[in-house]
């Protein structure tokens, strides 16, 4: 089993949040992953070194400002009500499609498992946590980071 049922997960609230309603339809499509697959998808698309977005080392490729460009806020979007994703997210992201598998990272054991098209309607509540998360798509090069001081970098992994 790759998944932990999101009514057992620690951190539900987060699409529970009354502010932020997600329909059962997209729910189900919200997968935390154990904590074992967490650490195997951390470790072959992250860092075999670290732990959390925090504490990358310099052979991180995560940690090698050659491998990020755009630089941009997200809080403003964040605090309006407004569901969009800032307009580079889009330009860079939004040519993935709405099947694709992402993994939303927050440490080595805590991933979300989700398709972007869910995770590009929810965007705000996968953001209640936002110490350097890192979005990833499956066989995408094209990745993101969100730092709590409201703002993210768009980047490619190598």
């Amino acid at each position: 089993m790759n998944h932990v049922p999101l009514e057992e997960y620690n951190k539900a609230w987060i699409f529970r949040h009354r502010d932020l309603p997600i329909p059962e339809e997209d729910m189900v499509q919200i997968k935390p992953l154990t904590e074992s697959r967490a650490e195997q998808i951390w470790a072959e698309h992250i860092s075999r070194g670290c732990f959390h977005p925090e504490h990358f080392a310099e052979d991180d490729w995560a940690a090698d400002e050659k491998c990020w460009g755009v630089k941009e806020f997200w809080q403003s979007a964040w605090d309006s009500s407004s569901p969009e994703m800032p307009l580079p997210l889009i330009e860079v992201l939004g040519e993935w499609d709405e099947n694709i598998t992402v993994y939303f990272c927050y440490q080595s054991n805590h991933i979300i498992e989700t398709k972007w098209g869910v995770f590009r309607r929810h965007w705000k509540n996968f953001l209640f946590f936002d110490n350097g998360p890192v979005l990833l798509g499956r066989k995408r090069k094209q990745v993101a980071q969100f730092f709590d001081n409201g703002t993210f970098r768009i980047g490619e992994r190598p």
